[in-house]
């Protein structure tokens, strides 16, 4: 049996905004509510898996030298690509592209960010990744360091949900959920602790 904790990253400078690919800094307070995670599960974990974004990879990378345990970076749990929307809050995309942001959140499936990943792309990664994961971690407990999309879209495999599923999860900054997998089978153990 296989165990993975899953740790979104906290809060960031700046404010809420659809990030994929830009990398702003964590708060205080976000670095702070990650380590209190941490702290809860560092005695437990083996091997921590992260988003090779500094949000998550800064912190994986100094708990894991002061546990002397390995960290290790994989772009497949990486936030998806926001595309036109990088770096933009809700209501600039609104403005900016009256009607598509409701109907992406209404319907991910059928409606494509502008020049950015499709939900069926992160998907595609996020399976491939825990398929991966599962067969080469077994026996061990991870900490996966990711992001929102990426997490709520690895819940969504786990459960074996549809992609609309993903926009009924909360997933505050920091963020602690807890997922197994054991001869084949997959479970949600708990979310948002």
């Amino acid at each position: 049996m296989i165990t993975v904790d899953l740790l979104r990253h906290g809060e960031l400078e700046g404010g809420v905004k659809y990030r994929g690919l830009v990398d702003d800094p964590l708060t205080l307070a976000g670095r702070a509510a990650m380590n209190g995670v941490w702290n809860k599960t560092k005695s437990e974990v083996d091997l921590i898996i992260s988003s090779p974004l500094s949000r998550c990879l800064g912190p994986a990378t100094e708990w894991a030298k002061e546990e002397g345990i390995e960290s290790v970076s994989d772009e497949r749990i990486a936030e998806m690509h926001y595309g036109d929307w990088e770096g933009m809050t809700s209501e600039e995309i609104m403005e900016r592209y009256p009607g598509v942001l409701e109907m992406w959140r209404a319907d991910p499936e059928s409606v494509q960010v502008p020049n950015g990943e499709t939900v069926l792309q992160l998907q595609e990664r996020i399976a491939a990744f825990w398929s991966d994961m599962c067969e080469a971690h077994d026996g061990n407990h991870l900490l996966l360091v990711a992001h929102s999309g990426s997490l709520r879209m690895l819940i969504a495999h786990v459960l074996n949900a549809p992609i609309i599923a993903t926009r009924h999860m909360q997933m505050p900054y920091a963020c602690w959920s807890r997922v197994t997998h054991d001869a084949g089978t997959s479970q949600l153990i708990f979310h948002n602790q």
